[in-house]
């Protein structure tokens, strides 16, 4: 009887322990994209005064600047909607991110830009933010690995299964952020 009772008690303490490990790993990934929604929010509000100092140089590169624009509202657009997973979320943020890159380029064809304090500043910043965007990409993902592995092996996918523990998502790069951008002057 008392073989029973510690068996009982030793699959109960691992059950809940298993429960509680994907809890906190449920709650790394969530805190993982927070840390990425932020450094995106950050990226989303330097840009219209990026947009407008190169505007000042460059006014003539419509096309360009329409592009960041519009992609810079794509992501703002996902990024408040509920609705949106990360998949839709990362498709947005990766054409901001292309956006972002042909204006750059396009800024280097111009020297008097280049030479702006303002432009120069908010280049820099820009880069900045670039990589901790970077990083928190890189953060998430592992996160999500970590968790994800929990979720689908043997025997802490009884628990995930029981208690619907669902995958989550990588914040991956879409196959037109793969290739590399066209830039005509």
């Amino acid at each position: 009887m008392s073989i029973i009772l510690v068996v009982i008690i030793a699959v109960v303490a691992w059950a809940v322990g298993t429960y509680n490990g994907l809890v906190a790993m449920r709650n790394r990934v969530s805190n993982g994209w927070a840390q990425i929604d932020v450094q995106l929010k950050q990226r989303s509000d330097l840009i219209p005064n990026y947009v407008q100092t190169v505007k000042g140089y460059a006014s003539h590169e419509n096309e360009v600047l329409t592009q960041v624009i519009r992609a810079r509202a794509g992501a703002v657009a996902a990024a408040h909607n509920p609705n949106a997973n990360a998949v839709e979320r990362a498709a947005a943020e990766n054409a901001l991110s292309r956006a972002l890159f042909n204006l750059q380029a396009t800024a280097e064809a111009y020297p008097q830009l280049q030479a702006n304090q303002n432009f120069l500043q908010l280049q820099a910043q820009l880069t900045q933010i670039e990589q901790r965007i970077a990083y928190s990409r890189q953060f998430y993902n592992d996160v999500v690995l970590k968790y994800n592995t929990k979720v689908q092996t043997v025997p802490s996918n009884i628990i995930a299964g029981m208690f619907n523990f669902l995958q989550a998502e990588y914040f991956q790069v879409d196959q037109a952020s793969r290739q590399v951008p066209q830039v005509r002057f």
